[in-house]
């Protein structure tokens, strides 16, 4: 009996498996007497290792300030459609909350958004946080995180009657700006029938437009961490010395992405007396380091699913491929022309490979869209919420979408080019099988990338191999050589997806899986329209045996270094020559 994924992709695959009124009222004379006073701000922090990657969240283009409060007319759409509601549900109805003080206002606004039953991570961290308790709650993506500390932040700031002229007296911090603006739509959704201020200060925004609304007063801000740090040392009348309470949503990805210093400085920087609640998807040595310096000696620790089998959620459908280097884009081609009709994600490594990608592809007619960090804020915002509002497409994207992101409806997540570690796979597909639905997800590996399939057994993830019908490939190999030849633009841009391509791969952390040395170029050259390699400066070098001194990317640098050969295997210089117009 055929599977159903069989049919899902017309024949292609074949699978083989969340004290109290004298609390409130200290709280209240306290916004009457002026609040604390923030700590002095301290030097900037030096550029750190990972400056690349953080540019990619952080980076200041020009653009539009979508920061809003209740005066301001809406300038993204955000229909509401993507409310995150994920994880396992409970038999704990939302209505329940009037029990505990949640006022009518809010049970509202949750009933409009069509919710009834809460999560599992909901029903655990909502009560506590309630009561005032500081929270570090553990949790898979997807799992409802975001509601599970957005009503307890509405309802404090309705409690303690928040107005503009007490400033702010909640921040939520997200890692990203597309995490952000998750997290605001979501807020706005909730605060449909309050009237409180709200705003979403962060990178690639207009940075004045963001001053003069934190001036008049923002009561719950949801901000990137760099933009906030700007603003809490150079923004004179940023108004948050009444602060109440602080969210450190996706923590661990926070820190991965290198915010580890400013987030100290921000914590520094903001009153002491407040409310915490920290909340990542994974518990690591660095997000207790930070849990330390942000909670109160004795914070409630929430884990959900700790005891599970699986470290991904349930109704996903998983499984990987092994295809030859050679072969990947016709693989990746003919998949994505069976299953137009479906909704789906194909993550790359690099910027360029999706920009290459995302050319090529609708060059020849597979319509599909693309975000990544190279882009400006306004076509990144635009392309979000277009995917977003879909029933159908395909979004070509790099990790930066990757994490906390709730969008609707995803089929298929397919991993083009391999993630870095187990975690990040498992951040990956945690955008499709939310909130009860089921998914699918197709990792691509070659056979020397085997050995990853090792490491996500250890962090409890298994896969099945998906036996593709080889006979079904497309072989479009000749026209995408005779293509990217004559095609200059596509050449151009094949050329640096290659290169960006080489040096991903070099920059992986598993050096046992991922071995850029082993790496046949010729064969890598072939899934990006080239019949032999380009000539470009890869910038990755190898190592000679017995150097011990180490670069800081991991690789050996030995005082006489020689470059990667680029064209390994080859042995036709004029067919070298050819492709390097």
């Amino acid at each position: 009996m055929a599977s159903e994924s069989e049919n899902e992709m017309d024949n292609l695959v074949e699978v083989p498996e969340k004290k109290k009124k004298d609390k409130l009222k200290k709280k209240k004379r306290k916004l009457e007497n002026g609040g604390e006073t923030p700590a002095a701000s301290k030097k900037q922090a030096k550029k750190r290792k990972l400056e690349e990657q953080k540019d990619e969240v952080e980076d200041e283009d020009e653009g539009e300030s979508i920061l809003e409060t209740e005066y301001q007319e809406e300038k993204i759409e955000t229909t509401g459609a993507y409310i995150p509601s994920g994880g396992h549900l409970t038999s704990v109805s939302f209505d329940s909350l009037s029990e505990r003080g949640v006022s009518d206002l809010t049970i509202k606004a949750i009933q409009e958004m069509k919710l009834t039953t809460m999560t599992e991570i909901q029903a655990k961290t909502i009560g506590p946080l309630l009561e005032g308790r500081d929270l570090l709650a553990s949790a898979k993506t997807g799992s409802g995180k975001t509601l599970a500390f957005l009503i307890p932040v509405v309802e404090l700031m309705y409690k303690l009657k928040f107005m503009p002229r007490n400033g702010t007296g909640a921040i939520i911090i997200s890692p990203t700006r597309e995490l952000a603006m998750q997290t605001y739509s979501v807020l706005k959704e909730l605060l449909a029938h309050h009237h409180h201020t709200y705003g979403l200060i962060m990178g690639g925004t207009g940075r004045q437009d963001e001053v003069k609304r934190l001036t008049k007063g923002v009561n719950i801000v949801v901000a990137t961490p760099g933009r906030l740090l700007d603003h809490l040392q150079n923004t004179k009348d940023f108004m948050y010395k009444n602060l109440q309470c602080l969210v450190i949503d996706e923590a661990d990805r926070i820190l991965d992405i290198g915010f580890e210093e400013e987030m100290k400085q921000i914590i520094q920087l903001l009153p002491k007396r407040r409310q915490t609640m920290l909340f990542s998807a994974t518990q690591t040595r660095r997000t207790e380091d930070l849990a330390k310096i942000s909670l109160k000696k004795e914070p409630l620790y929430v884990g959900v699913d700790d005891t599970s089998d699986q470290a991904t959620v349930e109704g996903l459908e998983q499984g990987y491929v092994v295809v030859p280097q050679e072969k990947r884009f016709l693989l990746l081609f003919t998949f994505l022309k069976k299953n137009q009709k479906k909704k789906m994600m194909v993550f790359f490594s690099s910027c360029m490979a999706v920009k290459y990608y995302n050319e090529l592809l609708n060059y020849i007619d597979i319509p599909v869209l693309s975000i990544h960090g190279k882009q400006k804020q306004a076509k990144r915002t635009h392309t979000f919420f277009e995917f977003c509002n879909a029933e159908t497409g395909i979004l070509l994207c790099t990790d930066v979408a990757a994490r906390g992101l709730d969008i609707p409806a995803v089929d298929w997540i397919v991993q083009f080019d391999p993630p870095d570690d187990p975690k990040e796979y498992i951040h990956r597909v945690g955008r499709t099988a939310r909130a009860g639905a089921n998914g699918h997800a197709l990792l691509i590996l070659t056979p020397q990338e085997l050995g990853f399939l090792l490491y996500l057994k250890q962090a409890r993830v298994t896969l099945s191999e998906f036996e593709f019908a080889w006979n079904k490939i497309a072989d479009i190999q000749p026209q995408l050589e005779k293509l990217i030849e004559k095609n200059y633009f596509l050449h151009l841009s094949a050329k640096e997806a290659y290169k960006a391509y080489v040096r991903a791969y070099a920059s992986h952390s598993m050096k046992n899986v991922y071995d850029v040395e082993k790496l046949d170029l010729v064969k890598v050259a072939y899934s990006f329209g080239f019949h032999v390699p380009p000539v470009v400066d890869i910038g990755v070098y190898q190592s000679k045996k017995g150097s011990k001194s180490k670069s800081k990317n991991g690789f050996v640098r030995p005082k006489q270094e020689r470059k990667i050969k680029i064209f390994k295997n080859l042995s036709n210089e004029k067919e070298k020559k050819k492709f390097t117009r």
